[in-house]
């Protein structure tokens, strides 16, 4: 083939080419009058299925939010008390107030945790500091190295130690940073971290909260607020309550003026100086703007009314307080899904410790939206139920519908 021949065909298949190419720019061009979503609709892909809490409408670039979905972490047991996995959507079932509700969320994947652990530091603890710290670090070590964990502690004062992260190291120092203090603003320490930033964040949430349950110093917050805001709460609330009673009877007799070289607070190896006594606050606490720490109307009529304090100085050491406290820790387990322990031992403390971190694994999480008639702060009661012979669900039985 001379050179110009081939030269001739060279621009021949060159020229086809580029007309190949034009002619698809040209279909692709969106002819006058018609909108690109119009072109668009035989070749777009489905929207996956929306997140907890999470459902986005894109329009012009705007992203807008719906936290209006409930999402239920709802364990499912056999009679053994051993957890059911394999369950798909079409096994459970959801209602509001009696009446079923559609599904708009499941999820039976091992999701990671986000973890509040909430440490009582005052004075009063049955558990020496260093027992404390090595059942929580212990209780660290056995989540899943993607969960994350903050780390909070609080006697008169509530102390953020410990952002949420994945960091063991940054964990477990935060942990061993925490000392006795006097005082116990516990209603106020479940406040914070229930209305900071564990409220905001996404996904499945849990707050371990280790404490003796008595509130003696708290201000800004108070019982039935934590009680509400935990039925709007999406997380999982597990109390470990210890009974410090005869201890707190024991110090009570002893403070009295004029102990020789003061009194040494126990496990803490802090003095106080002599004459002063052991501290019992007796400022009574105020709630928060707008709520009136006198009204009882619980939106699930518990929890029973709160004992009076009769005398100075007996604050936080009658049996009265003792047993709402104990109704107290119970009801933020019960109304959140979560479950209460008792830890009169280190070693049953860190058997608590280690059945919630088993319990974090076993969860499935479905959601639904509330009816049209289910108002802002409303109260109503839920059900789940699963298509399974001879099982246990345990979920929250009851939540206050978010406001928009």
């Amino acid at each position: 083939m001379s050179k110009t021949l081939h030269f001739l065909v060279v621009l021949v298949t060159a020229a086809t080419l580029l007309f190949a190419v034009e002619a698809e720019a040209q279909s692709r061009r969106v002819p006058p009058g018609q909108s690109k979503a119009k072109i668009n609709e035989r070749t777009e892909v489905p929207r996956p299925t929306p997140t907890p809490a999470v459902e986005a409408e894109e329009a012009e670039g705007v992203i807008s939010v719906d936290t209006r979905l409930v999402t239920v972490p709802v364990r499912v047991l056999d009679r053994r008390n051993r957890f059911i996995g394999g369950l798909q959507k079409e096994d459970f079932s959801i209602f509001e107030n009696g009446i079923q509700q559609e599904l708009a969320y499941f999820s039976n994947e091992a999701q990671p945790f986000t973890v509040a652990l909430v440490l009582d530091m005052s004075y009063s603890s049955t558990f020496k500091i260093d027992e404390i710290q090595n059942a929580a670090i212990a209780f660290i070590a056995q989540l899943r190295p993607d969960d994350q964990v903050m780390v909070l502690s609080f006697d008169e004062e509530v102390r953020f130690l410990c952002e949420a992260t994945t960091d063991r190291k940054k964990i477990y120092a935060a942990i061993r940073s925490t000392m006795i203090g006097t005082g116990t603003s516990l209603y106020e320490a479940v406040d914070r971290t229930m209305n900071g930033p564990l409220r905001t964040l996404q996904g499945r949430k849990a707050i371990v909260l280790f404490t003796d349950g008595v509130d003696t110093t708290s201000r800004r917050a108070h019982d039935l607020d934590n009680l509400r805001d935990a039925m709007e709460l999406d997380a999982l609330i597990y109390p470990i309550r210890y009974d410090t009673f005869d201890d707190v009877q024991a110090m009570k007799n002893r403070s009295v003026v004029g102990i020789p070289g003061g009194i040494t607070l126990p496990d803490s190896g802090t003095q106080l100086p002599t004459g002063t006594g052991i501290p019992f606050p007796t400022t009574r606490r105020t709630p928060r703007t707008g709520s009136d720490p006198n009204r009882r109307d619980d939106p699930m009529g518990l929890p029973p009314t709160r004992p009076s304090i009769k005398a100075p100085g007996e604050q936080g050491t009658t049996i009265e307080e003792y047993r709402y406290a104990e109704e107290y820790l119970n009801q933020l387990a019960i109304r959140t899904g979560g479950t209460a322990y008792l830890a009169s031992t280190y070693g049953n403390l860190n058997s608590a410790f280690a059945k919630i971190a088993s319990e974090l694994r076993e969860f499935y999480s479905i959601g639904y939206y509330p009816g049209e008639n289910s108002g802002g702060g409303t109260a109503v009661r839920i059900k789940v139920r699963v298509d399974r012979e001879n099982v246990v669900v345990k979920a929250r039985d009851s939540y206050v519908v978010p406001k928009k």
